[in-house]
């Protein structure tokens, strides 16, 4: 910080940032995906809140957004290119939710496991304009000054984001039904029932299982009804004994932790609409598995 500046000045920037803190980690996980990304994001625009004269500054929370926003966006560019090498199918980082249900914004938009998957298909600008405008709210204008372009050009992208969510995803049901659903679906594939299983999952969902190459986690999608209701029978021998089940929150979504002998396996999430189970997702990499399993000890 500068030196210039008195010390009220210097706690009140402090207070400025604190304070903003949980909204510039939500606009920086929902464009990453990543809450370890957004951490590291968080954390650089600290070091360079410290480095400017606040007296220059008339709105803190609009100034460290649009930093935070930014390198979020280069962060996402580079991100890119390293999940295209990724072994197996890339899901986003889960978090969990439960003392903070939106995650420092206004509505909590692009949060959910699905949503926030399919964002990783979007540019990085898009993802962002998206992000800013439909879980924080900010107006066109003020979204347009962040990403430097027209306002015309920004009110393009969240309608481009809008139309390719509502048209990868289906409308999702009730908190309640989600997980009367999904606990349905972990009781089947636990048992191995095949018809059980066949009753739950939509024609076309398609289970994912992020392992980043580790033994047992398939490396492709597996599509189809009939193809992964068989597939879950034939690992549930391997898979589920010796295995516990804690329901827990993430990404404000009902979620099963599948843990043998206290120690994690994987996180269980699905997208579940009126047509049953869309798409199952298993978090199994302990490299985003660990530090969710830590969060709720906390």
């Amino acid at each position: 910080m500068r030196a210039g500046e008195d010390a009220d000045s210097l706690e009140q920037a402090t207070r400025d940032f604190v304070a903003a803190r949980p909204r510039l980690f939500g606009i920086a996980y929902r464009v990453l995906g990543s809450a370890v990304e957004a951490e590291d994001i968080v954390q650089d625009v600290w070091l360079r809140w410290q480095t400017i004269d606040h007296t220059d500054v008339q709105e803190p929370v609009a100034f460290l957004a649009t930093i935070t926003t930014r390198l979020a966006i280069n962060c996402a560019k580079s991100a890119r290119m390293r999940r295209e090498s990724y072994i197996g199918p890339w899901l986003p980082e889960p978090i969990d939710t439960s003392a903070d249900p939106q995650l420092g914004a206004e509505r909590a938009e692009a949060l959910d496991m699905a949503v926030l998957f399919l964002l990783e298909k979007l540019n990085p600008v898009e993802r962002a304009a998206y992000v800013l405008r439909e879980a924080f709210g900010y107006p066109y204008k003020q979204i347009a000054e962040i990403l430097e372009t027209s306002e015309v050009n920004t009110r393009q992208l969240v309608s481009r984001a809008r139309k390719y969510l509502s048209a990868e995803r289906r409308e999702p049901v009730s908190s309640t039904a989600h997980r009367r659903l999904l606990k349905a679906f972990v009781t089947a594939a636990h048992s191995g029932n095949l018809a059980a299983l066949e009753e739950l999952l939509a024609t076309d969902v398609v289970s994912y299982a992020d392992g980043a190459g580790i033994r047992g986690a398939s490396k492709i999608p597996i599509v189809g009804r009939t193809h992964v209701s068989k597939t879950l029978v034939a690992y549930s021998p391997r898979f589920w004994p010796e295995t516990d089940i804690r329901w827990v929150e993430a990404n404000g979504r009902p979620a099963a932790l599948v843990t043998t002998h206290g120690n994690p396996v994987a996180l269980v999430t699905a997208d579940v609409s009126e047509r049953g189970i869309e798409r199952i997702m298993w978090v199994v990499n302990p490299a985003k598995l660990t530090p969710y399993v830590a969060s709720l000890n906390n």
